[in-house]
């Protein structure tokens, strides 16, 4: 996402005009064998940087150029991952939400779109909701029948020793042009019943990995549930028709919550795919000549 400090206010909002607007574009698409990056392009606070490639793996960090989001700002982030390209985006810290100088809350809208036998990894540093702060964000992902994805969503509400700030999440995802989840939350002052025994509680830290595999449409992963103490936060595993496999957790700060993600996330094999599976067995049922 953005990597932000408060204390450096750009000249851009010193301009008189209430806000920011600013949009990122990132296309991936396979030439000679590799993922390339035909279109990087990022304004406002999106500064795109092309990573070290990993065999035929393209990775942008996102970095932020000035602080945001604030309230008023409008951002938007579009990737399109083409055919048969493998993208990793992550981003260099932690995304800050701050108070702006209206009590209009900022926007931050990510679309992305995975063609057939294409797989995008969505791996940010977390949110971090500051006092004040109001934040709408929205997450649009259009899948092709064949696209795997990862996608991973952490929030942490308020600083260390600060009240949260409010932020509201909406994902939704279609494989195929059909629903495969709709979902949306509210944390913060003015949310219902957020910091309640049925939401949050005590926790100030939530989040969540999606994983979509075609593979899992014969091998879906079993319901479990992972932690077992208010220190330590508490996750589940989930299966989705789709296919997919939906990981939430919460706990009481962000490292937890992090930690937490990650074992979970380690406990989840990838399954062999179907086609995989046929022709391992094929060759292994061959007679010798």
């Amino acid at each position: 996402m953005i990597t932000t400090a408060e204390e450096a206010v750009p000249a851009a909002r010193h301009t008189g005009v209430v806000g920011v607007q600013a949009t990122a574009r990132i296309t991936a698409a396979v030439r000679g064998g590799a993922t390339t990056l035909p279109v990087l392009d990022g304004d406002g606070p999106f500064e795109l940087r092309r990573l070290r490639p990993r065999g035929t793996e393209a990775r942008v960090c996102i970095v932020g150029a000035m602080s945001a989001p604030l309230g008023g700002d409008r951002l938007h982030i579009e990737t399109a991952v083409q055919q048969g390209a493998v993208l990793h985006v992550t981003s260099a810290a932690a995304t800050l939400a701050l108070r702006g100088p209206t009590r209009e809350p900022a926007t931050y809208a990510v679309h992305l779109t995975v063609e057939e036998h294409a797989e995008l990894h969505w791996s940010p540093k977390p949110l971090i909701c500051a006092a004040g702060s109001r934040l709408r964000q929205t997450w649009t992902i259009d899948l092709a029948p064949t696209a795997r994805l990862v996608l991973r969503e952490e929030q942490v509400l308020g600083r260390t020793g600060e009240p949260p700030g409010h932020v509201t999440t909406r994902l939704t995802v279609r494989r195929d042009g059909a629903v495969l989840l709709d979902q949306e939350a509210e944390y913060g002052p003015g949310a219902p019943a957020w910091d309640g025994p049925a939401v949050l509680a005590d926790h100030r830290a939530t989040g969540q990995i999606l994983i979509v595999d075609p593979a899992f449409e014969n091998t879906p992963p079993d319901a479990r549930l992972y932690g077992d103490t208010p220190q330590t936060g508490y996750a589940a595993l989930t299966p989705l028709a789709g296919p997919a496999a939906l990981i939430t957790a919460i706990a009481p700060r962000g490292l937890q919550l992090r930690q937490l993600l990650d074992t979970v996330r380690t406990s989840l094999r990838r399954p062999t795919s179907p086609t995989t599976h046929a022709e391992t067995s094929h060759r292994r049922t061959k007679p010798a000549r």
